[in-house]
C-alpha cells in the first residue's frame, strides 16, 4: 500500500455551470489548468483523476495524466475517490476538487500535516472571509470550528450569524476573522473513506447538498487548516472571469 496519494474526483455534470471542467481558459480545459498546477506545486505526490465521463477520461489520458473509471450512480465526490482507492491502495488521501485551479502547495502540505494527527478522521481547509458580499453568497459554504479547529458545521447560510444584522457588525466580525470560508480540499484515512461510502446520505447532508456533513452526523471528526491564500474555486462563469484575471497578473 502506498502512503499517501492525491486524488481528484470529476465529472462533468453541474447545475450552476454545465461543463464547467472542459471550458476553455486561454485555450485549455479548465481541468488541465487544476491538474498542472497539483502536478507542479507537490511533484512528490501520486496524481489520480476518479473520473465518470469518458470525455474527462481521454482528455487526461492524452495529458499523460492517471485518470481511474468510476461509476456514475456515486451521490458525492468521496464516494467516487473511495471506488478509485481500490484500485490506487493509499493510506492516505488528499481530494483536491478539479475545479480548483489555483491549489497551493502550502494547502496540500497542511492537509498531509493534519490527517496524520491522531483521532482524525478527514481533514479541510478554510479562510477568512473578507467580504460581506460573500459571506452572504450560498454558494460560498461556511465552515465553524472549536479551540482545537474541529468542525461543528458546515453551511450554505451565514454562520456564525451576527444577530444585530447592521453592516457595522458584519464588518467588524470579517476584520477579527470570525467567518471562515470553506475552502473545497481534503484528506482523509482510508479506514475513514471506506466507512463513509457505506453510509446512507444524512439528513443535512441533504438539505445543505454538502458531503462533510455525512461525517458530522455519523460522529467522525473533521480537522479544520487555516490558510491566508485566497480561494480559486470555480463555481459559477462569473468565477472564471477571476480567475482570467489572476493568472494574467
Amino acid at each position: 500500500m502506498s502512503n499517501i496519494a492525491i486524488v481528484v474526483p470529476a465529472r462533468l455534470t453541474s447545475k450552476r455551470f454545465p461543463r464547467k471542467l472542459l471550458h476553455l481558459v486561454q485555450n485549455k480545459p479548465l481541468i488541465l489548468w487544476t491538474a498542472e498546477r497539483i502536478a507542479s506545486e507537490v511533484p512528490d505526490l501520486p496524481l489520480h483523476f476518479a473520473v465518470e465521463d469518458e470525455e474527462l477520461f481521454n482528455l487526461l489520458e492524452d495529458h499523460g495524466y492517471q485518470p481511474i473509471k468510476t461509476l456514475s450512480e456515486h451521490p458525492s465526490g468521496t464516494d467516487r475517490i473511495a471506488e478509485a482507492n481500490e484500485k490506487i491502495q493509499a493510506d492516505y488521501i488528499i481530494n483536491v476538487q478539479a475545479d480548483e485551479p489555483l491549489v497551493t502547495s502550502s494547502q496540500i502540505e497542511t492537509l498531509r500535516e493534519l490527517i496524520h494527527e491522531p483521532d482524525i478522521d478527514m481533514a479541510t481547509m478554510a479562510a477568512p472571509f473578507t467580504q460581506v458580499d460573500d459571506y452572504r453568497d450560498p454558494d460560498k459554504v461556511k465552515v465553524v470550528f472549536d479551540n482545537q479547529n474541529r468542525a461543528l458545521y458546515f453551511s450554505r447560510s451565514p454562520i456564525p450569524f451576527a444577530r444585530t444584522q447592521q453592516g457595522s457588525i458584519e464588518n467588524q466580525c470579517l476584520q477579527e476573522n470570525t467567518y471562515y470560508w470553506h475552502l473545497g480540499l481534503y484528506a482523509y484515512t482510508a479506514e475513514f473513506i471506506n466507512k463513509f461510502r457505506k453510509l446512507s446520505p444524512g439528513r443535512l447532508e441533504m438539505i445543505e447538498r454538502l458531503e462533510q456533513l455525512r461525517a458530522l452526523e455519523n460522529g467522525y471528526t473533521i480537522a479544520v487548516g487555516i490558510t491566508n491564500e485566497p480561494a480559486a474555486g470555480v463555481d459559477t462563469p462569473g468565477d472564471i472571469e477571476e480567475f482570467e484575471k489572476r493568472i494574467s497578473v
